[in-house]
């Protein structure tokens, strides 16, 4: 089952980093995943079916918070809650900590990049190509990029909590 999230987080990072989303059908394949894992007893980080649901409620709940006031997109949220099931919630703490210091750092170095083009290529590879529209005062349209891949980083630093943050 380790090789399954993982292999879903790799799904993940690749899809929001080259499309700057994640589709509703692979944030579903991982949360239905997660809950035959529990079902069947076969959950591979040894948590209980309270603690993943809490984590899923958690992961889902305070992200929304993020979407709800424009910082985020439903993607991210969407995949938060799902990866809640899947860790539970002692491990999200330190899995958005570490997710948020690299979106940090990618924010960073795009916003240097933007100011310096030292390295133009790379800073359309940070900024992506897809972008969401915002409506603003019912009517005005305005385009927001949605430059950070944070599901992607979500993910990555999930494998890094697999890999070297259980020591068990």
């Amino acid at each position: 089952m380790r090789l399954a999230c993982l292999l879903w987080l790799l799904f993940v990072a690749v899809y929001d980093f080259r499309q700057r989303r994640v589709p509703n059908w692979l944030v579903l394949a991982g949360a239905a995943v997660a809950l035959a894992a529990l079902a069947l007893g076969m959950q591979p980080f040894g948590i209980d079916a309270f603690t993943a649901l809490t984590g899923a409620a958690v992961g889902f709940g305070c992200l929304l918070l993020i979407y709800a006031i424009g910082f985020m997109g439903a993607g991210d949220v969407k995949f938060a809650g799902a990866l809640g099931l899947w860790v539970g919630l002692p491990a999200l703490l330190p899995i958005w900590v570490g997710a948020s210091l690299l979106a940090g750092l990618h924010s960073a170095l795009w916003l240097v990049l933007q100011r310096w083009p030292v390295f133009p290529r790379l800073a359309l590879m940070l900024q992506g190509r897809s972008s969401a529209v915002i409506d603003i005062d019912g009517g005005a349209s305005l385009k927001r990029k949605r430059i950070v891949p944070y599901a992607a980083y979500l993910a990555m630093a999930t494998a890094v909590w697999m890999i070297w943050g259980r020591q068990s």
